[in-house]
């Protein structure tokens, strides 16, 4: 695969006439272990589509890994790498392209380097989990990102003086973060628009069939009716109010009273719109939250519970235990 800024051309739509650089934008993507394929896939097809669609060649790009040979996404599928992590031109542009187990990806080598890259003064970006790469590496002090969903606990916990922000991708400086997936579509049509004009970023994204491009304004998950399935203003606030009351559980009480409603006639919106009643529903989101800190840092069990809103280490084991059919000491084992 050596040689991948370099692909042919062919013939280019009518376009808008488009100024090319004196030379190329060269964005060095840096795949780590187990890397997300959706992630690299999504943002070198933009930086294809917007050479092809310009008829000239606006962006390089260059596949590079520790070791410098091949690089194994989350998918099991290897790629030849360009090259290894050596120093690189002035104005080249930094993709770190996270995925599963980023923590253990992030190597003290990595780390070393990304700290010598952004002494360079160039862009640099964390494509998915990556973001806690740049974190880690301290590339992120004092600024904002963002950070795949299922990762956000964690983060937040490892890292809790950086602004923690939920959208699809973050731009504070010379540093970007992405959500993941197709995210890396979104802040590359952004970069394209920003390069080369908004008509180029709209013409890269009607070939690539993508009908409604997200601004960094725009929020990673579904909103709460369409991910539960329920259009109800009352029970959509009252989860809401679940979610961001993790550490410190609401009271049915209360929670009916913020929507002006009886605990009874709470009880029976949840029974039936969601088959189960507000106390099991908030006990699934804390417990998934601890899943998530448990497999996702080092904090200890105790610290997880307290996080998670159980005051007592044993009444959180027998209720994780209940729900996952395992104890958090067995569940953090088993993933380590």
């Amino acid at each position: 695969m050596a040689g991948h800024g370099t692909a042919k051309l062919g013939t280019a739509p009518e376009t808008s006439a488009v100024v090319a650089p004196e030379r190329p934008h060269h964005f060095v993507f840096v795949l780590l272990d187990q890397f997300t394929l959706l992630c690299l896939a999504s943002a070198l097809d933009a930086l294809r589509l917007a050479n092809r669609m310009s008829g000239t060649n606006l962006y390089t790009w260059s596949l590079v890994g520790e070791g410098g040979k091949t690089a194994t996404c989350s998918a099991g599928t290897k790629f030849v790498l360009d090259g290894d992590l050596v120093p690189l031109e002035r104005n080249d542009t930094v993709l770190v392209v996270g995925g599963v187990n980023v923590g253990r990806a992030t190597t003290t080598r990595l780390q070393s380097w990304l700290r010598r890259e952004a002494r360079r003064g160039g862009m640099i970006a964390g494509l998915c989990t990556a973001a806690w790469s740049l974190a880690a590496s301290g590339l992120l002090d004092g600024k904002r990102a963002t950070i795949h969903w299922e990762n956000q606990d964690g983060f937040a916990e490892d890292f809790p003086d950086i602004e923690l922000t939920k959208a699809v991708f973050t731009i504070d400086g010379k540093r970007i973060t992405t959500a993941g997936g197709t995210a890396s579509v979104d802040l590359m049509l952004h970069l394209i628009a920003r390069d080369f004009g908004e008509d180029l970023a709209a013409q890269v994204a009607d070939q690539m069939i993508y009908s409604s491009i997200r601004t960094d304004q725009d929020t990673q998950r579904l909103s709460i009716p369409t991910r539960i399935g329920v259009r109800h203003p009352r029970l959509s606030h009252v989860i809401r109010e679940m979610e961001q009351s993790i550490e410190d559980p609401v009271s049915p009480a209360r929670l009916a009273a913020d929507v002006g409603m009886s605990t009874r006639q709470l009880e029976r919106l949840f029974r039936r719109y969601l088959d189960r009643s507000p106390k099991r529903y908030y006990m699934e989101l804390r417990l998934g939250r601890a899943r998530n800190l448990l497999m996702q840092t080092d904090m200890s069990i105790i610290n997880v519970a307290l996080a998670c809103g159980f005051t007592s280490p044993s009444h959180f084991s027998k209720c994780y235990r209940a729900h996952y059919g395992t104890t958090p000491y067995r569940e953090r084992g088993t993933h380590s």
